[in-house]
């Protein structure tokens, strides 16, 4: 790794954790209802939106009532999704002239928007309409993001209060978080990268001559428009010139900005953030880079300040922290250490002045090793998902850290929201364990964890993981899912698994053709429907897991309490001291 590399990786993470506590500490005062600087200048808006939508700001809800509103909002979300796609011929602000998307493929990606997943089965400069980019998927890319960082926050409620049966108001807990932290973040973030060059129009496709003309074989079709073949059943093709290009273009800063916000990481194009338009700079690589792990790792500081002890948050950050940073030099160090079936060739793969070094295949030399490994790794740990290089072209251990990253769920640091609570739910297996090991009753946050939190737990952390399994399975011994793998060399298994893996992460690392699974471009209904299936039902299975049901309970003997120094000490040493 070159002194260069270290140093960009160095800043990187000083940047990102130095925004944690003012960012951490502004989600904390808008979602306890606090004066903030936004939601003052809002809350006339607040307020309409509340009046529109009958919500009672002051009414809250139990976590039942939580948890099926959630459910009602998505299922809403995934309709309308659907129907964008299907109707998009027939609707608006569609100069390129789109024709309606399949069935398959419509409630494939409605599934995976409306569960932050945004797994994405198609081309999106090639068969989305503006109208269905802005309306279907950028609003979605916003609420379903708002929606996990809602969770997160009522699951810090059932964790702070020391004894209530609600847990706040879905509703209010959506639109504050939409209206005043992603919303307002997106805005800033898209003005910089227009600045940068990615496009914002919603001009038709521009057509230009090209400087060269070129020559290539075409396939010859009948007048059915079907293929034409010679007598053995090879194509017969004709030879076609090239002498101009569409060039697409369209709302793209706008979603760029929030797709990266809200750890979403569906692209405007097909190439995701390799492309020019959604990734041109490396100021715009920096940035985009910095908004994917931006609110996962600020959630980490919000959790501390709502449950009263920062320190807390704070540890899970550099749980989290640390997992990252050492996985993050793995993937950077095997491709920087470039192909070693290259090295035996003689190539020459060391950094210098006139090249990068490393394993470049598949990267952007104006990104280079370093930041490719650094976005594979972020994304992966984030559930982004957002690319600007070819995870098919890592190195062997170089790849291994984008697919452990997925395996474990993605919990360092994670989706906004989601992220948080999947490590929450490790840390109370892991104090369980703990509490086990040494023979005292395992508490966390001053609540006793027992077998129903340990059961609950449990579900949370093995639906997933058994959806993906059973996904795959039945994937890899059908002809219909074997057919669509493209590329059945050395990456066979990942191909099957990969999928449902991300779907079960609700991630949207879209890790299809020229990435991890080189599956082809538009997946057969086996892995479509097996996929959005896995990510539905792992996602929402969680949703019933993550009520803390207990008041806050009295410190036990030996356990440690908090004094109003803000130190701590045993409470069994308190009561000596107290009879002495």
């Amino acid at each position: 790794m070159t002194a260069n590399g270290i140093l960009q990786l160095a800043f990187y993470l000083v940047v990102l954790i130095a925004l944690v506590k003012p960012l951490g500490a502004y989600m904390a005062d808008i979602y306890e209802g606090k004066p903030a600087v936004l939601n003052q200048f809002g809350a006339p808006v607040e307020r309409l939106i509340y009046r529109l939508c009958g919500v009672k700001e002051s009414e809250e809800m139990r976590w039942t009532q939580y948890a099926v509103a959630t459910l009602w909002f998505t299922l809403v979300g995934l309709l309308v999704v659907y129907g964008l796609q299907r109707l998009q011929n027939l609707l608006p602000f569609n100069p390129a002239g789109m024709g309606a998307v399949s069935p398959d493929s419509s409630f494939n990606t409605a599934v995976s928007f409306v569960t932050n997943t945004n797994w994405q089965g198609y081309g999106g400069e090639s068969t989305m309409s503006y109208l269905t980019q802005m309306l279907a998927l950028t609003v979605q890319n916003f609420v379903s993001a708002a929606l996990g960082m809602a969770v997160v926050i009522a699951l810090i409620r059932g964790f702070a209060r020391q004894s209530a049966q609600t847990i706040g108001n879905f509703w209010v807990d959506l639109t504050r978080g939409t209206l005043y932290i992603l919303l307002p973040l997106s805005i800033v973030f898209a003005l910089v990268l227009i600045v940068q060059g990615v496009p914002q129009t919603l001009s038709a496709y521009k057509t230009v001559p090209l400087v060269e003309s070129v020559e290539y074989d075409n396939p010859k079709l009948d007048a059915a428009g079907q293929p034409v073949k010679d007598e053995k059943g090879n194509p017969v093709t004709e030879k076609a010139t090239q002498k101009e290009q569409v060039i697409a273009v369209g709302p793209v800063a706008s979603q760029i900005a929030i797709k990266q916000l809200g750890t979403n990481g569906g692209g405007f194009f097909n190439a995701n953030s390799a492309h020019p338009y959604e990734n041109p700079t490396p100021l715009s690589n920096f940035l985009e880079l910095l908004a994917i792990l931006l609110i996962p790792a600020a959630l980490c500081y919000t959790f501390g300040v709502m449950v009263g002890d920062r320190r807390q948050g704070w540890a899970v950050l550099a749980a989290m922290t640390i997992v990252f940073v050492a996985l993050l030099a793995v993937c950077v160090g095997a491709e920087q250490a470039g192909n070693p079936a290259l090295a035996k060739l003689g190539v020459d793969q060391t950094a210098s002045s006139a090249q990068a070094g490393g394993n470049m295949e598949g990267k952007e030399t104006r990104f280079g090793v370093v930041n490719s490994a650094l976005w594979a790794t972020a994304t992966t740990a984030a559930s982004n998902g957002s690319v600007n290089a070819m995870h098919d072209s890592f190195t062997p251990l170089g790849g291994l850290v984008p697919l452990w990253l997925i395996q474990i769920g993605e919990v360092i640091y994670g989706g906004v929201g989601s992220g948080l609570y999947g490590m929450l739910m490790l840390v109370i297996v892991g104090v369980f364990v703990a509490g086990l090991m040494i023979g005292r009753t395992p508490e966390y946050l001053g609540k006793k964890v027992e077998a129903y939190e340990i059961k609950m737990a449990s579900i949370a952390v093995l639906v997933p993981l058994f959806t993906a399994l059973f996904g795959t399975a039945v994937v890899a011994m059908t002809d219909a899912g074997r057919a669509g793998v493209a590329n059945p060399a050395a990456h066979g298994f990942p191909r099957f698994c990969t999928p449902f893996l991300l779907r079960a992460a609700t991630t949207a690392a879209r890790l299809r053709d020229c990435r991890r699974t080189r599956r082809s471009t538009t997946p057969p209904s086996a892995w479509s429907c097996s996929s959005r299936a896995t990510g539905s039902s792992s996602r929402f299975s969680r949703l019933r897991v993550r009520w803390p049901r207990k008041g806050r309970s009295p410190p036990a003997p030996g356990r440690w309490k908090r004094t109003r120094r803000c130190s701590y000490s045993s409470s069994s040493a308190s009561s000596s001291s107290s009879a002495r």
